[in-house]
């Protein structure tokens, strides 16, 4: 069995956070979100990264993140580009946003060779994370009729941010801790009594439950998903192109949901009690360079990360 790669997904920019975030250094030494996330990696076992990045940021990315990386991993790199289509398409006219997570692994395709793990650029996720996803990877899985996939699912209260509001898949999970669905929640907010979120821009408020598991695209899979997603991706243009076609995004969520409706994959979730760190607005960016600082200062962390 091949050794799990882990793949991270940096092509996109934070609209509402303004600038190539995956590149704002935060640690005590300018390291930046994803240099944590692949310390934790090769500490769990990981060697091979691959980063998903655009054209366009490619020579800055390398020279402020991935040069530095390669001298300690295995790095490769794939380019999400509009125009990767499948034969026969075309971009639609008037079309820039990109098509989303699951087009990001499938533009990954020609050097993901073994089971792999994905996450965001953008996203702190914490050492327990990489180690429980890699030892899940790691494992032979009985695939002769189900695909064997995981996700590590976070508390909702600690994914929150007190600067406005983010966007959560809700899971559903059954006793086995198998994810059932995942319900997407695109306005989710800290009110003065809880959590809520809003389905009318803020005319009505629902509450959520502070324990309640979400997706932080975090996954893991096997490399047979990789021809799911190819499989699957044609089906998705025809349809995004009669529904919405500057808009509509290929996203891995919705690709494990049809397989979970389907009866075609069984999604092990792997709980975390770890707090999630991100970035999504300018005043997020305080909270997470103390809280590095703080993991530091603890020793979980060397002051100079790849020293």
């Amino acid at each position: 069995m091949k050794k799990p790669i882990l793949v991270i997904m940096a092509a996109g920019m934070g609209s509402r956070y303004g600038g190539l975030k995956q590149i704002d250094p935060i640690g005590p030494s300018g390291e930046v979100i994803l240099d944590y996330s692949v310390f934790d990696a090769k500490r769990a076992g990981f060697e091979t990264v691959v980063f998903v990045i655009k054209d366009a940021i490619a020579e800055q990315f390398k020279k402020e993140v991935g040069d530095r990386v390669a001298r300690h991993m295995d790095v490769r790199y794939a380019y999400q580009e509009l125009d990767k289509l499948p034969e026969g398409y075309s971009i639609p006219e008037g079309r820039e946003k990109p098509w989303g997570t699951s087009h990001a692994i499938l533009c990954a395709a020609d050097v993901i060779d073994a089971p792999f793990a994905v996450i965001n650029a953008d996203d702190f996720y914490g050492r327990d994370a990489f180690k429980t996803i890699y030892d899940f990877l790691s494992t032979e899985h009985d695939q002769k009729e189900l695909l064997h996939m995981a996700m590590v699912g976070y508390l909702l209260k600690n994914t929150v941010s007190e600067n406005g509001y983010v966007s959560r898949g809700i899971c559903q999970v059954n006793d086995k801790s198998e994810l059932i669905n995942v319900d997407e929640r695109k306005q989710i907010e800290i009110l003065e009594d809880g959590i809520y979120f809003t389905l009318d821009k803020g005319e009505t408020y629902e509450p959520l439950n502070d324990d309640d598991i979400v997706s932080m695209n975090l996954w893991g899979f096997p490399v047979e998903f990789l021809e799911v997603l190819a499989q699957n991706f044609p089906a998705f243009l025809d349809q995004t192109a009669e529904e919405d076609p500057l808009k509509g995004e290929y996203l891995l969520p919705d690709v494990v949901k049809a397989l979970l409706a389907d009866n075609k994959a069984v999604v092990d979730v792997l709980k975390s009690d770890s707090k999630w760190y991100g970035i999504t607005y300018h005043e997020d960016k305080a909270e997470v360079v103390q809280a590095i600082q703080d993991m530091v200062d603890r020793g979980e962390y060397p002051e100079k990360l790849w020293s």
